[in-house]
């Protein structure tokens, strides 16, 4: 059942997609439409099953499931991949890649291969102090709390 997102628990598993480019403002709505009607028929039989989305700087598209009270089956969680599959297709945009980093540059985010982001950390065009995406977070508490850090407080610190 969808369910607003500030709603959900701390412990809802999230799954965080960055999307190789901005979505166009012409895309948005039409996304956000498909997000919200894939996540109310996502498990639509099981009342108890509370699921939401949320949709950030028109690139990441970040689904949420709270399990507590309704096991997330591979079935699911397989269903909610094919989802993003068929949104990469309509869109053209890449959303499963783990092997990129996305980060801030001023207002702007950056997706990049993590060859290139390594090449930009060597020629000082990122610093300590980037923002970078932490897209492996597994929760809404850390989805909330550590998703955008700076690169020192990361995993990617050790490139430097």
């Amino acid at each position: 059942m969808y369910t607003d997102f500030s709603n959900l628990s701390q412990e809802s598993k999230v799954w965080v997609y960055p999307s190789n480019r901005k979505f166009y403002p012409n895309e948005i709505d039409e996304v956000k439409s498909a997000v919200q009607s894939f996540v109310e028929e996502w498990k639509k039989d099981d009342p108890n099953f509370k699921a939401s989305f949320d949709f950030k700087y028109d690139r990441f598209v970040i689904l949420a499931a709270d399990d507590s009270e309704s096991q997330l089956t591979t079935q699911d969680i397989d269903a909610s991949v094919a989802f993003i599959f068929e949104l990469q297709t309509k869109f053209d945009v890449i959303l499963i890649d783990k092997l990129n980093v996305c980060f801030k540059q001023g207002q702007f985010v950056q997706y990049k291969d993590l060859k290139a982001f390594k090449k930009l950390i060597k020629q000082k065009s990122v610093s300590k102090k980037t923002i970078i995406f932490d897209n492996l977070v597994s929760n809404i508490a850390d989805y909330s709390e550590v998703w955008e850090i700076p690169i020192t407080e990361s995993w990617y610190n050790r490139f430097f």
